[in-house]
């Protein structure tokens, strides 16, 4: 597989530098991506980096994920408008961590000559002291090219300014490139479009320290049609662990893509090949209120991302919410998972004692909690088959309702109407 091509093909390629296809369809060649830890968790921005690695190594080649324990500590100026608060090592090194892992998922770190490699850029920066760094590295680039860079002009024209930390990013991030391509041999460094200065600089800093040759990819950064940022949302950012974005709204975020948005994240973050993702294409064209480039995007994500089990709860989540689905499904979840299924959705605190003796159906909906203002309502839209406890539409206004009827041991969830949820929730 030519990997570029791959790239091209699928929208994601921005800059190339001159050479680089022609030197990665000679044979497997190292690569890396770096990704910075001011997280415990990678969010679906870093996607597009990922398929790119993916993407390396499907290719034939061997893919090196370098995660910043260092660069972390400093800062990437990069589209950024104002400094960031610095982590302390200790956060940094639990967020590291946490990267790895999740990389884990994505790669194959177990399949012979180009198997996935992760590496820390504080394990050559940890013994390198200030002198060595400005003497053996900073005498090569001169302020006048770092200057240059977009992403430092930015900031020295804005109200803000620059630090001399944030300054001396590209340096260090060159010097990366510059160990990977001494040590591991990397040829290229890939990143997003906004990396470009920086992995120049590398390229740089090993043509001029060591009359060496490297490359350099960018992808495009992704937004989405109307503009918006990618991978934000009314709740903030849309991550991959499950504990920060439960595999639901992960599923939900793909799955209410906007049909313009879909034809391009499908080709970016799907392993499908160009011709079944045409033909998916031509299908969702013909009927698109069906959403079928929509769901196999969220459904694929979904699965590698998280697991199977996970989106099949995800679906049956969907199923039961905006279908006929079952209940029986929210026993198998913890509380905390039902909560947020039902997040927005108006609660209210009942008895867990009252109802042990049973509760008439009509106090329950009126009196104990607030899903109707009166009785005489709630009588009158039971009558008409408008409510249902459990899914279970509820056919008598004089009937009584258990404990037993718990889900979970302690969650009603009642409907009045198709549309309008209630949470129960018994105490």
């Amino acid at each position: 597989m030519n990997f570029v091509e791959e790239l091209r093909w699928r929208g994601m390629l921005h800059d190339i530098m001159p050479g680089t296809e022609e030197e990665l369809n000679k044979g497997m060649a190292s690569g890396y991506i770096g990704f910075d830890p001011t997280a415990d968790s990678l969010h679906v921005g870093h996607l597009t980096q990922i398929m790119t690695l993916i993407h390396f190594q499907r290719a034939g080649h061997k893919p090196y994920a370098l995660v910043g324990g260092a660069t972390g500590m400093v800062g990437d100026p990069s589209g950024k408008s104002a400094e960031r608060n610095l982590l302390s090592e200790d956060v940094l090194q639990h967020n590291v961590h946490s990267i790895e892992e999740q990389l884990k998922k994505f790669l194959n770190f177990d399949c012979g000559a180009n198997s996935a490699e992760m590496v820390n850029n504080y394990d050559w920066f940890k013994s390198f002291s200030f002198l060595d760094f400005i003497r053996d590295v900073g005498k090569h680039l001169t302020v006048n090219y770092m200057m240059a860079k977009d992403s430092v002009k930015k900031r020295l024209e804005g109200e803000t300014g620059m630090s001399f930390t944030e300054f001396s990013y590209q340096l260090v991030q060159g010097y990366d490139f510059y160990w990977l391509w001494k040590n591991k041999k990397c040829l290229v460094q890939m990143g997003g479009s906004d990396q470009w200065g920086n992995i120049v600089t590398g390229t740089e800093l090993i043509r001029r320290k060591e009359s060496g040759t490297a490359f350099a990819i960018t992808t495009q950064l992704i937004k989405k049609a109307d503009g918006t940022k990618f991978g934000k949302t009314e709740s903030g950012a849309v991550w991959l662990d499950s504990k920060k974005t439960s595999p639901y709204k992960f599923y939900q975020f793909w799955l209410n893509a906007t049909d313009v948005d879909a034809k391009n994240w499908i080709r970016i973050f799907s392993l499908k090949g160009r011709e079944e993702i045409e033909s998916l294409e031509k299908e969702h064209d013909a009927a698109p209120h069906l959403r079928t480039l929509q769901k196999a995007l969220a459904e694929e994500i979904t699965l590698r991302t998280h697991s199977e089990e996970a989106l099949q709860t995800a679906l049956k989540t969907s199923e039961f919410l905006f279908g006929n689905g079952p209940v029986d499904f929210l026993n198998q979840l913890e509380d905390d998972a039902v909560l947020e299924i039902f997040e927005g959705v108006p609660q209210f605190k009942i008895s867990k004692e009252e109802l042990a003796n049973g509760i008439s159906i009509t106090d329950l909906l009126a009196e104990k909690s607030q899903v109707f203002p009166s009785k005489g309502e709630a009588k009158k839209m039971i009558q008409g088959g408008g409510v249902a406890i459990n899914r279970e539409k509820v056919a008598d206004p004089l009937s009584f309702i258990h404990a037993n009827s718990l889900v979970n041991g302690k969650f009603l969830i009642a409907q009045k109407g198709k549309k309008n949820y209630f949470l129960l929730i018994a105490r």
